[in-house]
């Protein structure tokens, strides 16, 4: 038989946090898109890139057209290789390019009885490439993908926080099964008890036979109610191992979490921490700036777009390596480029309207968003608040209803009260336990649905959003 482990409500959800499959996905997604920022972010450095051709050989006939128009066919046979040293720094703030390289190419003619071999190269240039009057995607990343990033992080202690829940939904549903278990094997002892009391004075004439087969009913109904709580409880148990990542043969047994931790959650101070904390409001944001950047794109493309390509440098060509760095000449490029939308039949006007329109409908979703966030957040605080008072009511009912079943059951064996009245105290000690387990299970869900909603933990006062890496 295995070996059975005792686990309370903190342990469950410790468990849940550091081995479940749910929070491994959490994890992983926090790591993949820690590395997407990196990758974006590495865009902004400069790149040193080596690009060669080693070698490229060429042996055949190709077709070369004669001043007259005719072809004529020539053997070709011949090597070249290239190779370019190049440094890249992105412009963001104006959406350009510049660059410094140099590069060395060789050629080799082996045409003939000997091989005729030259070089050329640029020791060094500078070149831009500056899109003009068009779209910075770099502008806009730089706005957009740092809140990307920092939702993403938010979200993630939001995630942590949502595996806490359903860890515990899923331990109060196991400790339902197990207490309802609990309820029915001590009903079947006591109905037991009392059948056999019941009998002995049924034979005695004290009470009817009618009494007696509502008693022999509830015995019966007793260990009915045992084989479901059994099939609950493994249910219960294997939903909750599957989901903390325990073995299947590991038993377990649950504490029932009546420590209620002493704090009052004020709901500015709620409201305050959730607007600084949650995910969402980086999201708003965001996407009001996704909307505008949609809107831009839309603008510049119906404008005049331009091209500036610059390049200044030094180059040369010689029988030798050292040739080409020998007095090299000047290598001058310049180069603009230019389209004009002349007629487009209203195409690009639809399109700067439609980006309009998805504008103002971000800002008036993002409006109501706002204000229903605001709205859950305090409907959870009060929630949270009220949980608490009626915790107090309901461990008094059930240690109220304990007593008054136990005081019916005595009366019920010397006669004084009848099985109507002992069935009915029986139900209400029942349903007493499982009411005061129900609030206890609300309240818990309440607390880390507190914690979800304004990512702060009030019992230790102390923020939940932490070590997101920025750098």
């Amino acid at each position: 038989m295995a070996q059975s482990h005792n686990y309370s409500l903190d342990e469950v959800v410790q468990l849940s946090r550091s081995k479940s499959p749910a929070w491994l996905s959490a994890e992983t997604r926090k790591e993949n898109n820690y590395w997407l920022y990196r990758t974006y972010r590495s865009r902004y450095n400069p790149q040193l890139d080596l690009t060669a051709t080693l070698p490229s050989y060429n042996k055949s006939v190709n077709p070369v057209t004669q001043p007259d128009g005719s072809i004529a066919y020539r053997d070709v046979n011949n090597n070249s290789l290239n190779m370019e040293l190049g440094l890249s720094q992105i412009i963001a703030p104006t959406g350009g390019r510049v660059s410094i390289y140099t590069n060395m190419n060789r050629f080799d003619d082996f045409q003939g009885d000997s091989t005729f071999t030259q070089y050329s190269g640029d020791p060094i240039s500078i070149g831009l490439i500056q899109p003009i009057f068009q779209f910075n995607a770099f502008k806009w990343d730089k706005l957009i993908k740092p809140l990307e990033y920092e939702e993403s992080q938010r979200r993630y202690f939001a995630e942590l926080e949502q595996i806490s829940i359903t860890a515990t939904r899923r331990f109060f549903d196991l400790l339902l099964a197990q207490i309802n278990l609990d309820i029915a094997t001590k009903n079947v002892a006591s109905n037991d008890t009392i059948f056999q009391i019941a009998n002995g004075r049924y034979n005695l004439g004290k009470i009817t036979e009618n009494d007696l087969l509502q008693l022999e009913l509830n015995l019966v109904n007793s260990n009915l109610a045992v084989s479901q709580a059994l099939v609950d409880q493994e249910s219960a148990s294997l939903n909750l191992k599957a989901f903390i990542g325990l073995s299947d043969t590991e038993a377990i047994k649950l504490s029932l979490p009546e420590d209620i931790p002493e704090f009052i959650v004020d709901e500015e101070a709620a409201l305050l921490e959730a607007q600084k904390n949650k995910s969402d409001m980086v999201s708003y944001k965001r996407r009001q700036l996704q909307a505008e950047q949609e809107l831009t794109r839309e603008k510049r493309a119906s404008g005049v777009n331009m091209n500036l390509q610059a390049v200044y440098g030094l180059s040369n060509k010689g029988l030798s390596v050292n040739d080409v760095y020998t007095s090299p000449g000047d290598n001058v490029y310049v180069g603009l480029q230019m389209n004009v939308p002349i007629l487009d039949w209203g195409r690009q006007k639809s399109r700067i309207m439609t980006a309009e329109a998805n504008k103002r409908l971000v800002e008036y979703q993002v409006l109501q968003d706002e204000i229903t966030f605001d709205q859950d957040v305090l409907s959870q605080v009060r929630n949270f608040n009220m949980l608490r008072e009626q915790l107090g009511a309901r461990v008094k009912s059930d240690q109220i209803a304990q007593r008054a079943y136990n005081i019916s059951k005595q009366l019920f064996l010397i006669g004084k009260i009848s099985i109507t009245d002992l069935n009915q105290s029986l139900a209400s000690k029942d349903r007493a336990k499982q009411n005061y387990v129900s609030t206890l299970r609300d309240f818990w869900l309440a607390y880390y649905q507190l914690r979800e909603k304004t990512l702060y933990d009030f019992h230790h006062d102390q923020l939940l959003v932490r070590d997101i890496k920025t750098d």
